[in-house]
């Protein structure tokens, strides 16, 4: 007997800092992390496509984004409010 095992999508929060393709914005996402070596925290800063349907976002909302499947050869993420 098997049993399926169900796991849940990546989120993630960030601040939306760019909107100029349609149907797409680009979300930057900020993690706060310790120095391998000197042991100082620091922020690092990723940035990801997202798929944005009507392009109902604007630059400096604050939104969830949530994995899915492909999209397109960068988007693997959409907005999930």
């Amino acid at each position: 007997m098997t049993t399926a095992t169900t796991t849940k999508p990546q989120t993630f929060e960030g601040v939306v800092v760019k909107t100029a393709m349609t149907d797409t914005a680009t979300v930057a996402v900020s993690r706060y992390v310790k120095h391998p070596k000197y042991k100082k925290y620091i922020t690092r800063t990723s940035k990801f496509l997202v798929h944005d349907p009507g392009n109902t976002v604007k630059v400096g909302d604050k939104v969830t984004i949530v994995g899915c499947r492909p999209i397109s050869k960068l988007k693997r993420f959409m907005i999930a409010r």
